[in-house]
């Protein structure tokens, strides 16, 4: 096992942030390299919605600290002390999958286990959520539905693994276990929907050559990441993102008719 010092109180800490990429970071500078830039130095701070925070209570039930996520996110309780609507339903998905002996099996592992390693001269960090030594990493994921996501990027539909990244993680998560184990362990997504009034379960098996794929453009994007973390390289704009919408600053007008052409380029 690669020796490290990171723990579950210091492993998101600005300076382990620095100092470490993770599959989050990644994909931050994937979506758009100045937001991440500008989030990673202090100067920009993505909304907390509800979404992420019952993404976080459901993680924090499976992995033993409910009690201390309700502690420090007092935002989920109404003024009378009680669990807000979206909250009460986030418990109802958690019933849902302990009732499931084949869900609760992947869930079953070491909870947050942290490892550490390289790829392509970056160090990176792995928190994973339910790792079964020698035989499999799982990640938890909840989701809206399975119902396939439009990709105005792609221009077509995806599957959710592919749109919201979790191959990419997946890659990273394999790759930092096999630095560590010397294993080349199946890598898993147990995932959960927010459908109302039932949640639907599944686990998904990311297929290796996917996740080979994926590591190739992490091994490729990954030194120009970190460059541009250390300042040796101008972080590009993506112009859509809330960050750069936020700083964009106007310097000239815009022909209409321009717009209308790329709309047309995009339904051709």
């Amino acid at each position: 096992m690669i020796p490290h010092t990171l723990t579950a109180e210091n492993y998101f800490s600005p300076e382990n942030e620095m100092k470490y990429m993770g599959s989050s970071q990644f994909k931050s500078f994937q979506r758009c390299e100045s937001s991440a830039y500008a989030e990673l130095h202090g100067e920009y701070k993505r909304e907390v919605t509800d979404a992420l925070l019952i993404g976080s209570y459901i993680d924090a039930h499976f992995e033993g600290t409910l009690d201390i996520f309700k502690a420090q996110h007092p935002e989920i309780f109404m003024k009378n002390g009680d669990l807000k609507a979206q909250y009460h339903h986030a418990d109802y998905m958690i019933q849902r999958a302990e009732r499931d002996e084949f869900f609760k099996t992947y869930m079953s592992g070491e909870k947050q286990k942290i490892m550490v390693g390289e790829i392509s001269g970056v160090p990176f960090k792995i928190k994973i959520d339910s790792y079964l030594e020698n035989m499999c990493i799982v990640d938890l994921k909840c989701v809206k539905d399975f119902n396939l996501i439009w990709n105005d990027e792609k221009g077509g539909k995806q599957h959710f693994i592919n749109y919201w990244g979790y191959d990419i993680q997946g890659a990273i998560y394999r790759e930092i276990v096999r630095q560590n184990t010397g294993k080349q362990l199946p890598f898993y997504i147990a995932a959960i929907t927010k459908e109302k009034p039932e949640p639907k379960l599944k686990v998904y098996w990311i297929p290796d050559e996917d996740l080979d794929a994926a590591l190739n453009e992490v091994v490729s994007l990954a030194p120009r990441f970190n460059q541009i973390k250390e300042g040796k390289l101008q972080p590009q704009r993506c112009g859509d993102c809330p960050y750069c919408r936020f700083t964009e600053v106007l310097t000239e007008p815009v022909n209409y008719h321009e717009e209308l052409e790329v709309y047309d380029v995009e339904c051709e």
